[in-house]
């Protein structure tokens, strides 16, 4: 047995219903056996509002992500806003009736990577609806209190749901180390490309140029002041960012969240000599990468996979107002509606920039 499967099994458990990918292409709204024990550092959360992710997708309709392998039926879902139900012994900072958002990934905290802060790429972190992690598609979960943060009252349900996806731009803005009026170019305008953009922004760039070849999509980041579309159909980011830096210049910082193979040529020309790369995007497979033109330009190289500390610099940054993502929820579908949401998730309509579901009401 897995030993984070086995994990989950010496916890008490309880039937609970739940969307369930039973296998690749397979999904089931049913009754599931779910870890329910509350710890005395845990707490119980109603879950209100629930995200679609990209990789909930993807197992859906592949079966797996790299070596994250679908084995055996596991619950979806791992963007989730809901309301404190219980509180374990040791709890201080939460109560129930609280309006919270939860950081899906729970760290070993015994680990060297979590001692280190790097909790995000410790293989002992338990993170949801990666297998086989249950997800959140279900009425009620327990979870750390110390992974679970607070809402502000500006800051609803449906936004709440989307502080994880922005917790990965703020990494990335992170990791790019951006200064004050740097100029930055996003390569992907899909949901990732779009909140890293709007996190670049966020982090101090001037502005972002932020490219793609689908005019629905590039419309999506027209609504943004600060965001520059740009159709690489139509024109190369290299022939605009001359215009903008002059020739032989280019990007203070460049983020690449497409997660297309074929796009590190365009990345590695658009970047200016000592500047930033920073890689968000997944390719589905090994993809080629130019090092001796990495080389040429002594550029900085930085990857991301998920975040690791910055959950609340999200949420903050959401409830000032200085990120604004209401107008990327493209529909809200109720709970029993599920498998049709997700059907519609992987139909990829350049229009739905971010689907969720609702699970439960305003109030536990």
């Amino acid at each position: 047995m897995n030993p984070r499967r086995k994990q989950e099994s010496l916890s008490k458990m309880a039937l609970a219903r739940a969307l369930v990918l039973e296998r690749e292409h397979v999904l089931s709204i049913r009754d599931i056996d779910v870890p329910s024990e509350l710890g005395p550092d845990d707490v119980r959360v109603a879950i209100h509002t629930v995200g679609i992710c990209g990789s909930d997708v993807h197992y859906y309709t592949h079966g797996h992500i790299g070596p994250f392998v679908v084995r055996e039926p596991m619950v979806l879902g791992h963007e989730a806003s809901g309301i404190v139900t219980e509180i374990g012994g040791g709890v201080r900072h939460l109560a129930v009736g609280d309006r919270v958002c939860m950081e899906p990934g729970i760290p070993d905290a015994r680990s060297r990577a979590s001692r280190m802060g790097l909790y995000n790429v410790d293989p002992a972190v338990r993170f949801w609806a990666t297998p086989p992690i249950h997800g959140c598609l279900t009425p009620s979960v327990v979870h750390p209190a110390a992974c679970t943060f607070r809402l502000p009252d500006s800051v609803s349900f449906a936004e709440g749901a989307m502080v994880e996806p922005l917790a990965i731009g703020i990494q990335a803005a992170v990791k790019a180390g951006l200064k004050p009026g740097d100029r930055c170019a996003v390569t992907g305008c899909g949901t990732i490309g779009l909140i890293v953009a709007l996190s670049a922004l966020a982090g101090g760039a001037s502005e972002v140029i932020i490219t793609d070849v689908a005019p629905d999509k590039l419309a999506n980041a027209a609504r943004y002041p600060g965001l520059v579309p740009l159709n690489v159909r139509e024109e190369s980011l290299r022939a605009r960012l001359d215009t903008l830096c002059g020739a032989d210049w280019g990007a203070d910082v460049v983020f690449e969240a497409s997660g297309s193979p074929h796009v590190y040529d365009d990345v590695l020309a658009a970047v200016r000599p000592g500047g930033t790369v920073v890689l968000v995007g997944m390719p589905p497979d090994k993809a080629p990468f130019d090092i001796v033109s990495a080389q040429a330009k002594e550029i900085r190289i930085e990857t991301v996979f998920r975040y690791a500390n910055v959950f609340d610099r999200a949420l903050d940054l959401m409830a000032s107002g200085k990120i604004d993502l209401k107008p990327l929820i493209a529909e809200t579908f109720a709970f029993e509606d599920s498998v049709a949401a997700f059907e519609r998730a992987a139909e990829a309509r350049a229009t739905d920039v971010k689907l969720q579901i609702r699970v439960g009401s305003d109030t536990p």
